[in-house]
């Protein structure tokens, strides 16, 4: 990280414009989509951090991927595109996003944050996508969110594909919730019958205590596994997003 950067902000803020080849006509909205909470203390004359144009970027983004994947996909349902948009939305694929256009180098952070790996991580490097996405959208107007999103979307759509066709019904299920939901299921045992040498488990998926599907098998592990298969038929979403 350049220290003469770190010590001017908006040394900052022209490095970035630079990278991304745009140079926004209100100055004050990169420059706040660009500081982190931390360092407001450290920078006297900042105007605030990022939070509420990550608040705006957020929703900015679900709205350009639900377009694109309406577009891109006029033969899915409702179910696999909610999956989709979940995909391209999640804090994993948005920090791609954002390391992709070296976001990291560039955010305006406290000492404390950058010494302790703020730079590299995920949620930092979500957010702050997030918040550069709303200070766009606020500048230029959609279209210029829309041209700047759209080219990440087709390679990440890609490696979704990929990862799939390797992935459990519980990984899947797990995804969509964290993405949706912000929570993450959980498997209780229901119920057992039958021999010590021949037993058969039932087991419930529940999402923030409701009820999502129900499995049976003959190991908890196995069970589960049939849960989660049910709960993704029920939200629609048995066949993979590839098919």
């Amino acid at each position: 990280m350049d220290s003469k950067r770190n010590d001017d902000p908006l040394i900052t803020v022209r490095a970035f414009q630079e990278r991304l080849g745009v140079t926004f006509s209100d100055q004050s909205l990169i420059l706040r989509a660009l500081t982190h909470r931390s360092s407001v203390n450290e920078y006297p004359f900042l105007i605030g951090d990022n939070e509420r144009l990550e608040f705006l970027g957020d929703a900015v983004i679900g709205f350009v991927a639900a377009d694109f994947l309406y577009h891109r996909f006029p033969e899915k349902r409702e179910g696999p595109l909610t999956a989709m948009r979940a995909y391209l939305v999640r804090k994993e694929t948005l920090a791609r996003f954002a390391r992709a256009i070296d976001l990291g180098e560039h955010i305006i952070m406290g000492r404390g944050e950058e010494e302790s790996g703020g730079r590299t991580r995920d949620t930092v490097l979500s957010s702050t996508f997030e918040a550069v996405v709303g200070a766009l959208y606020l500048d230029r107007g959609l279209r210029a969110a829309v041209d700047f999103l759209s080219p990440f979307f087709q390679p990440e759509l890609e490696r979704l594909q990929t990862d799939q066709l390797t992935k459990d019904a519980k990984s899947r299920l797990q995804e969509w919730a964290q993405a949706e939901l912000r929570q993450t299921p959980a498997y209780v045992t229901v119920g057992a019958s039958g021999p010590d040498h021949d037993r058969e488990f039932i087991v419930e998926v529940r999402i923030d205590g409701k009820t999502y599907g129900v499995g049976v098998g003959k190991s908890k592990q196995q069970a589960a596994q049939a849960a989660a298969q049910n709960a993704l038929g029920k939200i629609g979403l048995s066949q993979k997003p590839s098919q």
